[in-house]
């Protein structure tokens, strides 16, 4: 973690060590609480978190620090980011928290942030809070003793999200008929999806809804899909639907067992927007880690790809800067603008079923229309980052490799916002020259910056 405090999705770290520490949740509770305080109006903070054990230090910690700067905080319990971010919007709180790591194993943890309208604060504003974190002499503007903030629990949280979620399902179909098997990861997610989908009318089988503090991740969700594809053959499913631990991503398994990652998920529901009409600008947006195969999808079906940065929040906002209204990631984030403001794994669910319900058909035929290029990602290990523009055998090497390609392939180098690694990902038609070109990239890259 560096010293900005926040990443690209909050700050994030093992449990009991810098900065997941109980003392630095409390001062982002005050300085957070400090920050949206405004007048004399009463002022109120949604909390939410997945399944971890560490889940009750920061809730603790950041409610004491919030009431105390004079905030009202509703407690919803375990509840998916996207229920957070909604249930912001919907209570009319100053902004919401989720306490979550997301994918990461259970000895980690996270907390973020959404604003009033449900969408991640701006970096301005992170900054802002983050410098009063990490300022020691610090001096809070504390409210009189008749100010301080209330903490209230509220139970009918997921009811809530449940109607709105539902919402974005046609009245006027069902899931009757369809077995739908639901990998929750033994996080977030693990009493909503399956009453939703249950619902609504499918017939649900569970994976990963018993958690413990300690399994959420562990050998299920997102990060194994083999776990949803051998229950999807057992059973006979019509689909297969996996989950990350706080829920905002899903990876899709068809009934055949084939896994579906984000990519293909987006091409479906891109080319029911399109056929409708109802694409905004024809535009789909995505990462620059997306498949090329996407991009000529979308060029030839007479619309286009916008590509940002890696990671959700730079998806979103690119979609507001261009009204677009569908988005995501390879790695499983969908975001539907018409219905949420971040990812949401069953928001996505939900679109897929719908289009297969329309369309009559299965998840594999709806896949089929999008053939991924093959790709290379190799993770090299380095001592130092510079542009590797600026480092002349690098630059030599990407020329050549996209040389080789002849247009119909590309190279992407990039370095890890958290970790000592430069990632080099080379993509093309010929599986055994896009081998061999990222392998000798990554030769390359590890002899320069090593």
């Amino acid at each position: 973690m560096n010293k900005r405090l926040f990443g690209t999705d909050g700050m994030r770290g093992t449990v009991n060590t810098y900065p997941m520490l109980p003392d630095m949740a409390l001062r982002l509770g005050l300085a957070a609480g400090s920050y949206f305080r405004t007048g004399s109006r009463r002022h109120r903070v949604v909390i939410g978190k997945d399944t971890r054990l560490s889940g009750y230090i920061y809730e603790s910690a950041l409610t004491a620090g919030l009431c105390a700067a004079g905030m009202d905080v509703f407690q919803v319990g375990p509840l998916p980011t996207p229920a957070i971010a909604f249930l912001t919007r919907s209570m009319r709180a100053d902004f919401g928290i989720v306490i979550s790591a997301s994918h990461n194993p259970f000895q980690d943890n996270g907390i973020k942030f959404f604003d009033s309208r449900g969408f991640k604060l701006q970096d301005s504003v992170e900054d802002a809070i983050a410098n009063m974190v990490l300022d020691a002499n610090c001096e809070w503007q504390y409210p009189e003793p008749a100010a301080v903030g209330r903490a209230y629990k509220i139970n009918d949280a997921p009811g809530r999200y449940i109607v709105s979620i539902k919402n974005s399902f046609p009245p006027n179909l069902t899931l009757d008929g369809l077995r739908v098997v639901i990998d929750c990861a033994n996080g977030a997610n693990y009493k909503v999806a399956p009453m939703a989908l249950e619902e609504l009318g499918a017939e649900v089988v569970k994976i990963g809804t018993e958690p413990n503090g300690l399994n959420i991740n562990y050998r299920c969700g997102s990060l194994h899909p083999d776990v949803v594809a051998a229950k999807v053959r057992e059973t006979r499913a019509d689909i297969g639907l996996a989950l990350d631990g706080d829920a905002d991503r899903l990876i899709v398994v068809d009934e055949k067992g084939n896994v579906l990652d984000g990519d293909q998920i987006m091409a479906i529901c891109a080319l029911d927007l399109l056929e409708k009409g109802k694409l905004a600008a024809n535009t789909l947006v995505s990462t620059v880690m997306s498949n090329m195969a996407l991009e000529v999808f979308m060029k030839d079906h007479g619309g286009k790809l916008l590509r940002t940065a890696v990671g959700d929040r730079y998806v979103v906002e690119a979609m507001r800067e261009h009204g677009a209204i569908l988005g995501g990631e390879q790695s499983g984030h969908l975001v539907f603008m018409e219905y949420g403001t971040t990812g949401d794994g069953l928001l996505a669910a939900l679109q897929l079923l719908r289009i297969m319900r329309e369309k009559g058909k299965p998840i594999s035929e709806l896949g089929d229309i999008l053939h991924l290029f093959p790709q290379k990602l190799i993770n090299v290990p380095i001592q130092r980052k510079i542009p590797f523009e600026d480092e002349p055998t690098i630059a030599a090497a990407v020329a050549k490799a996209e040389k080789t390609l002849k247009g119909r392939g590309r190279v992407l180098l990039r370095y890890s916002g958290t970790e000592p690694l430069a990632r080099i990902m080379v993509e093309g038609e010929d599986d055994t020259q896009v081998e061999r070109l990222a392998t000798s990239l990554a030769q390359t890259v590890r002899q320069a910056l090593s």
